[in-house]
């Protein structure tokens, strides 16, 4: 165990770990962690008094900034590097997936720390070792086969997504507690980088996810203000984009905006963890049951809300109002298969630029194309479409917790791909794989959340399969017996047998079938975390 004064290290410092473990940036992250630990573990706290008062029957309401909801504040201006984000691209921060993300045709890479990411200890150093050569522009790669992956002239301007206030770091400590992850990523990102982005004409960019209230926003607000203080930076050098990728969340936009003030750049539909949202917060009420995942599209009433509701007020304070994830993967081997993917993007762009998106996501290079041309044919030569302030659009507390879909059912075939799909990513996350390709999609932490809450929330309310069974903890069983023996059949008992299916299994059956439901799989899964 290596320490320095401040902090502990548990985790091996191996190969270039150095150049980011330096004394400098553990003693910085150990004042965030001594400033800041405390209130993040409050604020933890009042997420479950919030989830006591849902369950007991609480009606989320909207929540004002502190200057009132008519006041007429704005955001301060974009930086010039964040005024056209038309396509963004996510994705981890290993070398090959940084390079081919950078070199894109994005304006914006989102390097993930979060859902795209398994947090292993060597991803984690790795990961802020390879923002620090693609920042000095000194990242390379070579493959297997020997291809040479170097970046081009031009390529997206660089913003990190630390993890969210939940989750812990375990491999290092101060003070003999676990740090948290949001401020180790952020920390070693901000002091190693701040300087080096501001000198190139960029600067210290994030998304910030997992938020559930303004309150937590003002923490953010506070850690950049000290971490700006402490390096000397003037304040408002940050730039931050929020997730509103929780209920909750939906219901203080405004007030998220205003609570990190200077340094608010936008909002983003972060849908699918939206919609894993509203199952966790509402999972014991049966008038929450939702329908098969794949029937939950951005057009059903309580997903056109919520996007609606979320560019009008962006706009309306002078903010981007960024889409939501394209997770199709086109298929270079059927050709069929990519021609449909595109089209559903097309379809998904066109709506989101159409609706005054300033921008979307899409999670692969062979969307960023499509996409770009959703947002050239709404934008033409502009950079962004914040002056359409949507004044038509007026969208009541009752109907973001409407979730009824028209025509939803839940079908066999559903539950069956929840379970499959459900244990599939958590396999690949115990090895270290957090954005995994499973049938055409992009999978990540987010989506697999949705199979497994699914499964919950299903066998907790006993619902009946359009099929004519009902979800119980067997059938849920014998279906995972089942879909195991497909993938078995597949990978052949040699890649079976270096597979971490058993522990995968074991996973998803205590986080979807066990009688309590755990807030975060991750929480449940990094116990077998390497």
């Amino acid at each position: 165990m290596a320490t320095t004064a401040e902090v502990a290290l548990k985790g091996p410092i191996q190969d270039r770990a150095e150049e980011v473990l330096t004394p400098g940036a553990l003693e910085f992250v150990a004042r965030l962690q001594r400033e800041f630990g405390a209130r993040r573990l409050e604020l933890l706290a009042l997420r479950d008094e919030r989830q006591r008062r849902l369950d007991e029957g609480e009606v989320p309401q909207f929540v004002s900034p502190s200057p009132g909801r008519d006041s007429e504040w704005k955001v301060p201006g974009a930086p010039k590097d964040l005024q056209d984000r038309r396509v963004e691209i996510t994705g981890p921060t290993d070398r090959k997936m940084l390079i081919n993300a950078l070199n894109s045709g994005a304006r914006v890479f989102m390097a993930d720390f979060e859902d795209a990411n398994a947090p292993t200890w060597s991803n984690l150093v790795e990961g802020q070792i390879n923002l620090i050569d693609a920042i000095e522009r000194r990242i390379a790669f070579q493959s297997p086969e020997g291809k040479e992956y170097r970046l081009n002239d031009r390529v997206a301007t660089l913003v990190v997504r630390p993890r969210g206030w939940h989750l812990d770091e375990r491999h290092v400590e101060v003070g003999g507690t676990p740090v948290s992850g949001s401020l180790l990523d952020f920390g070693l990102y901000f002091f190693h980088n701040a300087e080096r982005l501001l000198t190139k004409g960029s600067g210290p960019y994030f998304y910030l996810p997992k938020l559930e209230s303004h309150l937590e926003a003002r923490l953010w607000n506070d850690v950049f203000n000290f971490a700006q203080d402490e390096l000397g930076l003037p304040r408002g050098t940050i730039r931050a984009t929020v997730l509103i990728e929780t209920i909750l969340a939906a219901f203080e936009m405004e007030a998220i905006l205003y609570e990190l003030r200077d340094h608010s750049s936008g909002l983003n539909a972060g849908r699918w963890d939206y919609i894993f949202s509203i199952i966790k917060k509402f999972r014991n009420r049966p008038d929450f049951v939702l329908p098969d995942r794949v029937q939950v599209t951005m057009t059903v009433p309580f997903m056109r809300a919520y996007t609606e509701l979320l560019v009008k007020t962006c706009h309306r304070r002078g903010a981007h109002a960024m889409g939501g994830m394209a997770a199709f993967i086109p298929s270079r081997r059927d050709p069929e298969v990519t021609r449909v993917a595109l089209a559903k993007v097309k379809e998904d762009k066109d709506r989101e630029a159409g609706d005054g998106f300033d921008g979307t996501w899409v999670a692969h290079p062979d969307l960023v194309s499509t996409a770009t041309e959703a947002f050239d044919r709404v934008l033409g030569d502009r950079p962004n479409q914040l002056e359409r302030q949507r004044p038509e659009v007026s969208v009541a507390a009752a109907q973001l917790l409407d979730v009824r879909v028209p025509g939803g059912t839940i079908t066999e075939n559903g539950l069956r791909m929840n379970v499959s799909v459900g244990i599939q990513y958590i396999e690949s996350w115990l090895r270290g794989v957090g954005a995994a390709a499973i049938n055409n999609l992009m999978e990540d932490v987010a989506t697999a959340e949705i199979s497994r809450s699914q499964v919950w929330q299903w066998a907790r309310h006993s619902a009946r399969l359009s099929e004519g069974q009902t979800v119980a903890a067997d059938l849920v069983r014998q279906i995972a017996d089942e879909e195991m023996a497909k993938i078995r059949e597949r990978l052949g008992d040699a890649g079976w047998s270096t597979s971490r299916f058993a522990q995968a299994r074991a996973v998803f059956e205590e986080v979807a079938i066990s009688s309590s439901f755990p807030p975060f799989l991750t929480l449940v899964a990094q116990k077998h975390l390497d």
